[in-house]
């Protein structure tokens, strides 16, 4: 029956960005059909092959190598906030545990060791393999699959920078779908940060969180594909030489650090805004008559009008409200506020197999915030067609969130 479930709520959605489509007529199914094939497959080799738990054991041993390295600088820089040996007895379990100080400057790191592993071409590489994978079963143009590709390792505003000497040329369609694969996954700089939250609730997050971002691809480009359908031949690339970059390996790890302290501060901004904002609209919740004996919250709102979507994914109806209001924090927040909750979670609420579909399902970064930051990050690469990146901005919060519950679908099916 979870396999029966899972499929029915996979060709739900399909129809649900079908409906949504700009010339319903005009569309090919070739590239859905094989991007709903895709997925599954890639599902398949991930999740179902006991090679792929190997990899897993040996990505969770990789990050908890780079957990070490960061505990390593940040206990020396902060001391005791930083994870060094504490000057007082702790009281409670986690008592210790500064987010600012102790998870958060992990991105720091991975920005830098990103930057050094493109100089090195090692990350061109691996992004070039994903790049001619979707080219060649999707039959999208280079342009738009090395952006799809590189979407995977970095964030929404960097990938395009891969192909900037080809956004102009893109079509509508193509431009929509390299928003919307920044709408369904997540930078590599964070995807390490919420493997650090998911660990205590799921075994090998970091390779569930890889194959969440590589399913998420494709399925973006099939959504996209679906939502406004390409009137034109695709457009070619190539991927540009990381070295002209930066001028040495040094340079690479400044200016990935660099960039890691930008995201770094803009991430403990937005918790404190964003959290500080969910109290106060908590506050003012309270001052509505009580709904089910209880005061009305936030989140309980959210998990009422998100609860059919996560049911379509597969959760069973007795846990939508809870995992629907996962799925709200995330559409309407951010990711990052979805894990922390999802991980704060007491026992029961969410079943072992509902905690896996919606740590696929709210891996990405399809939410209002996002919006802002792709159409200044396209405006700055092609300021003259501003207008029309604004115009599909909120339709790719849609397409990317269509897209992170057809991966959370696919899991339900394969897990």
């Amino acid at each position: 029956m979870t396999i029966l479930h899972g499929a029915f709520g996979l060709l739900a959605l399909t129809a649900i960005a079908w409906l949504l489509s700009e010339n319903r007529r005009a569309l090919s199914w070739r590239v859905p059909l094989a991007g709903l094939g895709l997925q599954l497959a890639i599902a398949l080799i991930m999740l179902r092959l006991p090679q792929a738990r190997s990899v897993f054991a040996s990505l969770n041993d990789a990050v908890v190598a780079l957990q070490a390295a960061t505990q390593a600088g940040t206990s020396f820089v902060f001391g005791y906030l930083g994870g060094g040996p504490l000057p007082f007895e702790e009281t409670t379990i986690g008592g210790s545990l500064v987010l600012a100080f102790r998870s958060l400057p992990l991105i720091i790191v991975v920005s830098a060791l990103t930057s050094l592993l493109s100089y090195w071409r090692i990350l061109p590489l691996i992004v070039r393999s994903f790049s001619l994978l979707f080219e060649k079963t999707l039959g999208i143009g280079g342009a738009v699959s090395l952006a799809a590709a590189a979407n995977i390792f970095v964030g929404m505003v960097e990938a395009p920078l891969l192909i900037r000497g080809y956004l102009r040329e893109l079509g509508r369609g193509e431009l929509f779908m390299v928003m919307c694969t920044g709408m369904a996954t997540i930078a590599g700089t964070v995807l390490l940060l919420y493997t650090t939250i998911l660990g205590p609730v799921l075994d090998g997050a970091v390779g569930h969180l890889i194959t969440a971002s590589i399913i998420s691809a494709p399925a973006a480009i099939m959504v996209a594909w679906i939502m406004v359908p390409p009137g034109r031949a695709s457009t070619a690339a190539r991927l540009p030489d990381p070295r002209s970059e930066a001028a040495s390996s040094m340079d690479a790890v400044t200016q990935g650090t660099e960039r890691g302290l930008s995201l770094y501060l803009n991430i403990v901004a937005m918790l404190i805004v964003l959290l500080a904002l969910v109290h106060l609209a908590n506050a003012m919740l309270t001052l509505l008559p009580e709904f089910g004996g209880q005061a009305l919250s936030l989140e309980r709102m959210l998990g009422w009008l998100m609860a059919p979507v996560v049911w379509l994914m597969g959760v069973p109806w007795s846990e939508a409200t809870v995992a629907g209001s996962l799925m709200g924090i995330k559409t309407v927040l951010n990711e990052l506020l979805a894990y922390l909750s999802l991980a704060e979670l007491t026992d029961g609420q969410l079943s072992e197999r509902s905690v896996l579909i919606m740590s696929y399902a709210l891996c990405g970064m399809a939410n209002f915030g996002s919006v802002g930051i792709m159409i200044g990050g396209f405006t700055g690469l092609m300021p003259e067609r501003r207008r029309e990146v604004a115009s599909l901005g909120l339709k790719s919060i849609v397409g990317g969130t269509i897209a992170t519950c057809c991966t959370g679908a696919v899991v339900g099916i394969v897990g």
